[in-house]
């Protein structure tokens, strides 16, 4: 049983929620006889009310007030439900009560969910226009689609090492499939907020978290059709290269913490060389705007997460079996082979391999910075291909430094 000074902070924090959210409610309660019935007493009381009722008789008699709450609120309802017809009230009514009841037990999440509730409430209309005219269908599907990856598919992926030489486990792949379109989503909701207005450096950097390789190639034709927007579009290729090594930390990291470990001096080698290059391009062009006929595009690509997966599983595969048979050069092969296709597939596998025992972290460095490498050859191969000689010579000086700056760390990291 809590002490005086305890319960009293306890039926304070009630208090505090039905006074929070019923001053909400309050001032949007109406006037006259056609006025909402409940305003921030209501919603103070009830609060209480579900307080004192599980202070004195527990669950059961928290349980007899909501059911007289939800009684009352439902004959209210039905005077006000031709000039509202919404329950937006009725139900933050009855969540009054239960989380008056649920201070008395967990006083500081119960606050934090009624403050969560007011901020809800309150952005009623920015949530309505963002739901309505912001937000896109084809952006809401893949808003679903990853809400069914990640609370439906991820929990009834087996969690073990399984099929040929035990190199695959299919809970680490689909956790970095996730992470990967968290990551993808993020840059996509960076430009659909900020807009186009900050010019192709911010949209390259945010498109790069989907595919740095697409949006090299992307503002190389971008280029290529329009010289004018040369430099902004160099700096966009080269920030790409920036959420390329942003990618690769957070998947090392969630994959193996001891690989992240050995390579971390690398990657922020290699960023601050593409942040440094990329820079040096979007300050002479930052009040350069983005043409209109831009495209932000959508949250994640679905067929490219699948191939991202299946690479991952047949890099893992491919790099278990040269192990087996040719020691520690044949996962540096695998992994520079799937470097020319994805530098993320070859990292994931590199320390899944960590993770799983079958090699050291220090060991892990080399085919992991040749998959950076291979990938980095792509890049230059499709800046040659999409934006002429003129784009290439400028985009090419900043990669060679990004994976110089990554293969200096390592040596640092060596010998210091």
């Amino acid at each position: 049983m809590p002490g005086v000074y305890d319960l009293a902070y306890r039926f304070a924090a009630a208090l505090g929620i039905g006074l929070l959210i019923g001053a909400e409610r309050e001032r949007r309660k109406g006037e006259g006889p056609s006025r909402s019935p409940a305003g921030i007493r209501t919603f103070m009381i009830a609060s209480l009310s579900g307080g004192v009722s599980l202070a004195l008789g527990g669950v059961p008699l928290l349980a007899i007030t909501f059911l007289g709450v939800a009684g009352l609120t439902a004959i209210g309802y039905m005077r006000t439900e031709e000039q509202d017809p919404g329950l937006t009230t009725e139900t933050a009514l009855l969540l009054t009560v239960l989380l008056g009841g649920f201070a008395l037990k967990e006083p500081v999440t119960a606050s934090a969910l009624a403050v969560t509730v007011a901020i809800a409430l309150m952005a009623r209309t920015r949530i309505h226009h963002f739901i309505r005219d912001v937000l896109s269908e084809e952006e809401l599907t893949d808003a679903l689609i990853f809400a069914a990856a990640a609370l439906v598919v991820l929990p009834l992926v087996p969690d073990r090492y399984v099929g040929p030489l035990n190199a695959i486990n299919p809970r680490t792949i689909w956790k970095i499939v996730i992470l990967i379109m968290s990551i993808s989503a993020g840059g996509h909701i960076a430009v659909r907020l900020l807009g186009p207005r900050f010019g192709l450096p911010l949209a390259g950097l945010a498109s790069g978290f989907v595919s740095s390789v697409a949006t090299i190639a992307a503002m190389g034709a971008r280029a290529r059709k329009d010289p004018v927007v040369s430099r902004p579009a160099v700096a966009g290729a080269v920030l790409s290269t920036v959420a390329t090594v942003i990618q690769l930390a957070v998947v090392l990291a969630a994959t193996s913490w001891p690989a992240f470990s050995v390579l971390k001096i690398s990657l922020v080698g290699a960023g601050l060389a593409a942040i440094i290059y990329g820079a040096l391009f979007t300050f002479r062009n930052i009040r350069q705007g983005v043409p209109d006929s831009m495209q932000v595009g959508r949250f994640f690509g679905l067929k490219t997460t699948f191939i991202f997966a299946g690479t991952i599983a047949l890099v893992q595969l491919a790099a278990a079996a040269l192990d087996a048979k040719f020691g520690r050069s044949g996962v540096v092969v695998a992994a520079a082979a799937a470097g020319f296709a994805d530098t993320h597939s070859a990292a994931v596998s590199v320390a899944s391999l960590v993770a799983s025992g079958k090699l050291s972290a220090q060991e892990s460095a080399l085919p992991i910075l040749a998959g950076l490498t291979t990938n980095t050859v792509t890049k230059m191969v499709v800046a040659i291909s999409s934006g002429g000689k003129r784009f290439a010579l400028q985009i090419i000086p900043g990669l060679i430094l990004v994976v110089l700056g990554a293969w200096f760390g390592t040596i640092f990291s060596l010998f210091r």
